[in-house]
């Protein structure tokens, strides 16, 4: 706005406050829109408006200019990047540069301190309200704590109790919150890692590494040791972090299915009480890949399933008749020249089958004819060990592998010499020219990162499936994101799968490294409303999420793109920017919670176990399915039913929401009010969706969604039912 007369700071300040309320509609908009005031030589500011409101800014006779901030790149290792997270030229700009108070516990495997993730440049001092400790141990000093990693902590009285002395594993640890396995500092990472420039894992997935809130705190609890995590060091950890102050938790660990019933399991009770003390807590769901096996599904848990992001890892496969087969691993060795091929069925040692010797595992092969030669290996099972069969062929003389594995060939997997996984297309052509070609020959070639692919977001292949096995008539899980192939911090003395070569970032996948992006973005809202309960977070992030890919469809299953349902992704892909300003918001409290385990019929005792008091049930309690979740789940349909939900309004200006329904297959759906008319911010309005199903669903769940709007926000609920009888 060029020069100006104003006689100091606070009065520009409060001038441009006025000019920014003009169109934000509210003083209180202005002060949380503005960023930057420019106050000393010239007058003017930086804002987030929507295009509406720069262009009324611009009608005004006091301003020369008004345009938008441009982003110079940071190459970011893609995952926050797909998120919308760099870019400000979307519909709902996301807030940066928050303050840096918000302090995420993260419950894993402990962290690398000396990585360059966790430097502490440009955080002011602790937050006061921290009430944590650095506790030494073993390599692990006062020194390893700083700014960025504020508190430490570990346990491993559990473990030892279940499992014997850590050191009688003979692998790598230290009996301290430094991490040997890599696993918690890769999360730690991904949540909170400061902008390292230049990172990748060989030359593969390059750019700047980044934690999706590099202004968080981290509070670091190791609870778990050789990837298992004790009931009792969880508790404990919980119960720590919970006195420490924190106020997120990540955990990115889970029971193995069937997930346990709430009042038996260390992780629900211990995060009843996070939730008590307006503690978000965020959970990985698991990685079994099948229907019923989703795990941290209580419905003050945020569980994360797993998705992919828009980037592919080719290592693809040159034939001798010029073909070219696509690949996918993540494979730094450059083939010189091509070798022969030869599938791994027609090698088999004396006495093994050809069945069994395809899969490629140790001493069913026959050295002689697999030396110097690509093997082409098949899977056994999902669960196959991948790495171990490059260990077998390179023992055995071979000098690459090509493994046919349809299901998982989007994830990125290391091996000890060159090797690709290929699906059933890829297969058949590698066998028709194996087959027609005198002496066949290939060439794996380096891996090659591609961005911007198309479809994604898909859902993992290996991310857990609800229904909800405890609780059903919440849908599980509640949200997706990235956790395909995401790099991130590890640790030096951690074995990776190409063992021989210590990394200091890592590419792996699993809802594990979903989770920790969606605790970044919880991280984000609580600093940008501190006042926000964690009902309140975890509907914004929910009723905000994407239901549809990069291509405009509707988000598909890896590998083949087949259909998915809530009991996939929950309400969506996580969709931060818009998870900001939700519009309404569906809130409960821990009162809300006992009457839903009452409708639920648990005991007096069992609440009294996870409560610590004596509750007494309301008689008849209030029906589960009415529990004011951000999702609406009916397990149980007879005939005609109505759900009751009460939504806040998290506005400024009177507005009304309009309903409109996507309706579940043979469920007439009808909502009302169908309107509802807000007048200020804080207002709760109630409504009731009746269900009128006209045909049954056979045992399975039928979807759909509530979606209010009001021209500016939508704000959708997955609906999932499963109709008994008519």
């Amino acid at each position: 706005m060029g020069e100006h007369s104003h006689p100091n700071s606070e009065s520009v300040v409060r001038a441009n406050h006025k000019m920014l309320a003009s169109v934000t509609g509210s003083f209180d908009g202005a002060q949380r829109a503005a960023l930057h005031h420019y106050s000393k030589s010239f007058r003017g500011f930086s804002a987030m408006l929507t295009p509406e409101q720069a262009q009324q800014l611009k009608a005004n006779d006091l301003v020369v200019s008004v345009f938008e901030s441009k982003m110079n790149k940071l190459h970011t290792t893609r995952s926050w990047e797909f998120l919308g997270i760099e870019s400000t030229h979307q519909h709902n700009p996301m807030p940066m540069n928050l303050n840096s108070d918000i302090i995420v516990g993260v419950i894993d495997t402990g962290i690398w301190p000396e990585s360059k993730s966790f430097n502490d440049k440009g955080l002011g001092p602790i937050p006061k309200k921290f009430k944590g400790e650095c506790v030494t141990g073993e390599r692990f000093t006062l020194a390893n704590c700083n700014r960025k990693i504020i508190g430490a902590r570990f346990y491993s009285q559990g473990f030892e109790a279940e499992a014997g002395p850590l050191e009688s594993f003979n692998l790598p640890f230290f009996r301290s919150a430094r991490d040997g396995d890599g696993h918690g500092s890769h999360t730690a990472s991904t949540i909170a890692g400061s902008m390292v420039a230049n990172v990748s894992l060989f030359g593969m997935a390059s750019g700047t590494a980044r934690g999706g809130a590099p202004n968080a705190r981290l509070a670091i609890y190791k609870a778990c040791w050789f990837g298992l995590c004790s009931d009792a060091d969880i508790l404990s950890a919980l119960d720590d972090s919970i006195g420490d102050g924190v106020d997120i938790l990540s955990l990115s660990l889970g029971p193995v299915p069937p997930q346990p019933i709430y009042f038996e399991n260390a992780i629900s009770i211990g995060t009843f009480h996070a939730f008590q003390r307006g503690i978000l807590v965020s959970a990985s769901t698991g990685n079994s890949g099948l229907p019923q096996t989703a795990t941290n599904v209580a419905p003050w848990i945020l569980t994360v399933a797993a998705s992919t992001v828009d980037r592919e890892f080719n290592s693809n496969i040159y034939l001798g008749n010029s073909k070219v087969l696509k690949g996918f691993s993540l494979n730094p060795i450059k083939m010189e020249t091509s070798y022969g091929l030869i599938a791994a069925s027609s090698a088999a040692a004396p006495g093994v089958t050809a069945k069994n010797a395809s899969f490629c595992k140790n001493n069913t092969l026959n050295p002689t004819l697999v030396g110097r030669k690509i093997v082409v290996c098949t899977i056994e099972t999902v669960n196959d060990n991948r790495n171990e069969k490059s260990i077998v062929l390179r023992e055995a003389g071979a000098v690459g592998m090509i493994l046919v594995d349809p299901l998982v060939k989007d994830v990125g997997f290391q091996f000890v010499i060159p090797g690709t996984l290929i699906g059933q297309e890829e297969a058949e052509e590698l066998q028709a020219y194996m087959i027609t070609a005198k002496n066949p020959v290939a060439r794996i070639s380096p891996t090659t990162t591609v961005l911007n692919t198309k479809p994604a977001p898909e859902v993992a292949v290996f991310s857990s499936m609800g229904p909800n096995i405890i609780t059903p008539d919440i849908i599980k899980p509640d949200i997706t994101g990235p956790g395909v192939n995401i790099l991130a911090a590890w640790s030096p003395v951690a074995t990776t799968a190409t063992a021989e070569r210590s990394v200091n970032y890592n590419i792996i996948s699993g809802t594990s490294m979903s989770c920790p992006h969606v605790s970044a973005v919880a991280a984000m809202l609580k600093s940008y409303h501190p006042s926000w309960s964690p009902a309140a977070i975890m509907s914004a992030i929910m009723t905000t999420a994407m239901v549809l890919d990069n291509t405009q469809h509707a988000i598909g299953r890896d590998p083949n793109g087949s259909p998915t349902t809530p009991f996939d992704y929950g309400s969506g892909h996580i969709s931060p920017a818009a998870a900001f300003n939700p519009g309404l918001v569906y809130d409960f409290n821990s009162h809300d919670i006992i009457n839903f385990l009452c409708s639920n019929g648990a005991t007096p005792a069992q609440l009294k176990n996870l409560t610590g008091e004596l509750v007494q049930c309301k008689n008849p309690p209030t029906p589960s399915y009415n529990f004011n979740y951000p999702s609406i789940g009916v397990a149980n349909m007879n005939g005609n039913l109505s759900v009751y939900r009460t939504v806040t309004y998290y506005g400024k200006n009177p507005t009304t929401y309009a309903a409109s329904i996507d309706y579940p297959t043979g469920v007439e759906v009808r909502v009302t009010p169908a309107k509802l008319k807000f007048t200020k911010m804080g207002e709760k309005m109630s409504f009731r969706v009746d269900f009128m199903p006209y045909k049954n669903s056979n045992g399975s769940f039928v979807f759909g969604a509530l979606t209010w709007t009001n021209g500016i926000h939508r704000v959708r609920s997955s609906i999932g039912v499963n109709v008994v009888s008519v």
